[in-house]
């Protein structure tokens, strides 16, 4: 494991407490701890009786938590994906839910260290798994998969237009010779896109693709979204941060038809006032503001989504 720290600058922590939090005796989950950047302000804002369970996939950042935290009683730490949110935690059994965070995507400590094999900025070993305790890694994965999947998985989580060719091009390389290094998958996607995009690497998008499904995010994500609202107490609040259109989307249509309820069929005639809706969007979408993203570009694409339960089921 690697002991060697790395700089973590939290994207909208104000913004996703003052939404998170409602009440200082309340239940929580960061369900995305990192290296504790929002589990730390919202500690500050709980009362003795408030509880926080953090969760997250990677050791290092339990090591982390158990490190920052390690005398305060009102937190708790699972090793896991945020897709047990609704079921998995064992300090939450029965427990209703304040409020559910989640800070989606790759930190900055794990795109930093070449180690993980997350980033084509320096070479490492082409891992790429938030949990690297378990599951199957990058390098493993592409030694195996079919150009049809690789396409596939380019396309359907990268948005790759060239992705059928850059999938050969990998294929064709493979047979050549094992690729084990995020240097030498970078280099091959480059030489296969015939159209680079304007500041931005070449590899991005295939990166991107391939981390995603490595570490089955959007799966664990549609879990996580419909664990926390089953989770939350009356008032209790999800609160999401993405960092691109995948997410975002899928993000966004979840909290959009949550808000809507259970809506008649067309042509029944039923009266506005008579639709049961349990959640409603507490906000509009809020993005960083200019001075963040001078100051941490990383935050240049996130976008934080906030659903309420405002009624019991």
């Amino acid at each position: 494991m690697s002991t060697q720290s790395f700089i973590h600058e939290t994207v909208l922590l104000t913004e996703a407490v003052d939404s998170l939090v409602t009440k200082g005796s309340g239940v929580y989950v960061d369900a995305t701890f990192g290296r504790g950047g929002h589990s730390s302000v919202i500690l500050e804002r709980l009362s003795e009786d408030g509880r926080l369970v953090a969760i997250d996939k990677d050791p290092i950042a339990i090591a982390q938590a158990q490190s920052m935290f390690a005398n305060d009683g009102r937190f708790s730490i699972h090793h896991g994906s945020f897709a047990d949110v609704g079921a998995g935690i064992d300090a939450l059994e029965g427990v209703g839910l304040d409020g559910v965070l989640a800070d989606l995507g790759v930190s900055s400590p794990q795109l930093d260290d070449a180690q993980r094999g997350f980033s084509f900025q320096s070479d490492g070993p082409l891992d790429m798994r938030m949990d690297t305790s378990s599951g199957q890694s990058a390098a493993e994965w592409l030694a195996v998969v079919s150009a049809e999947e690789l396409t596939k998985v380019f396309f359907e989580y990268g948005e790759e237009r060239f992705s059928r060719r850059i999938a050969a091009a990998i294929i064709e390389s493979r047979d050549m010779g094992a690729i084990e290094s995020t240097a030498q998958l970078a280099q091959i996607v480059k030489d296969a896109n015939p159209s680079w995009e304007k500041h931005k690497h070449p590899a991005t998008r295939c990166f991107q693709a391939i981390r995603i499904h490595i570490n089955n995010e959007l799966g664990d994500l549609a879990l996580l979204l419909e664990g926390a609202a089953k989770r939350l107490n009356v008032g209790g609040r999800l609160v999401v941060i993405s960092f691109h259109s995948l997410e975002d989307r899928m993000v966004k249509r979840f909290m959009r038809d949550m808000a809507k309820g259970a809506e008649p069929p067309p042509g029944v005639p039923v009266f506005e006032k008579d639709i049961v809706r349990n959640f409603r969007l507490s906000s509009k979408a809020i993005k960083p503001k200019a001075e963040e993203i001078s100051r941490n570009g990383r935050a240049r694409s996130a976008v934080m989504r906030t659903l309420e339960k405002v009624s019991h089921e």
